[in-house]
């Protein structure tokens, strides 16, 4: 598979009186990209946006040099999954048939699902970690295993390109460490971006991108320590971050 390369230029995004984002200029390609930052700063804005579900008041989207606006909506959902934050879907669905909706920009709503099809809600199923209550409804669920079964139904669309919005929600500390070697995984072949509010699974990422006020702050490899710091000033000193063994630890400043 080849990873697709996702480009935002000079983004501008307003709701109503209030601007979202000022000129965010951004690119992605394969691996994992976590976009972090206070609340309020535009995260979930940027992510509809790299999706196509947003329309910039101003700047261009592009993916692999073409401009988003220009493909279907079946065309960006077979290069764009997307989960969204809050996980609309029906409750009186399965969940099989929940993350079957994942293959519909292949087959369309009249299309027949095929072997293929089947194969890869299987995959999708098994990589979530909900193969064993596959035939539940969606509305028997904990908040865990629904959201486990959205993200199911966003890797079952098989998309290059991952945009998942708080991904980790709801989840107990197993099953959010699972998401994030997931993400690891994935990152070797596919462009993973998340908007995570856990910063210490947020410096798991390959690369970190920080937003504030609706303006890009820092964008650095997790490792970074200009990104430590810039981090640690955004979240007015509440966290300090410490390289241990290689790694970013999050202390938090009590």
């Amino acid at each position: 598979m080849t990873a697709g390369v996702l480009t935002a230029t000079n983004v501008h995004v307003a709701f109503g009186p209030r601007t979202a984002l000022r000129g965010v200029s951004c690119s992605f390609q394969r691996g994992w990209t976590a976009i972090v930052g206070p609340n309020g700063a535009g995260k979930s804005s940027l992510l509809r946006v790299l999706a196509g579900l947003t329309q910039p008041a101003q700047g261009t989207v592009h993916l692999d040099g073409q401009a988003l606006s220009s493909l279907t909506a079946m065309q960006r959902g077979q290069r764009i999954a997307w989960l969204d934050q809050l996980g609309n879907t029906s409750g009186e669905l399965t969940v099989r048939e929940t993350v079957a909706l994942g293959r519909l920009p292949h087959h369309g709503t009249l299309g027949s699902p095929s072997a293929a099809d089947a194969a890869a809600i299987d995959l999708a199923l098994s990589a979530a970690g909900c193969a064993a209550w596959q035939h539940r409804l969606l509305n028997e669920l904990s908040g865990g295993e629904r959201q486990r079964s959205l993200l199911a139904r966003a890797l079952a669309t098989q998309a290059p390109v991952l945009l998942l919005d708080e991904p980790t929600t709801h989840l107990d500390p197993p099953h959010q460490v699972a998401v994030v070697r997931l993400a690891r995984r994935l990152a070797s072949t596919h462009t993973v971006l998340t908007v995570m509010h856990d910063l210490p699974l947020a410096l798991s990422a390959d690369r970190v991108l920080l937003l504030q006020a609706g303006h890009v702050g820092a964008e650095a490899p997790a490792t970074d320590l200009d990104l430590h710091r810039a981090l640690e000033a955004a979240f007015d000193g509440a966290i300090k971050i410490e390289m241990l063994a290689g790694r970013p630890i999050v202390l938090p400043q009590l």
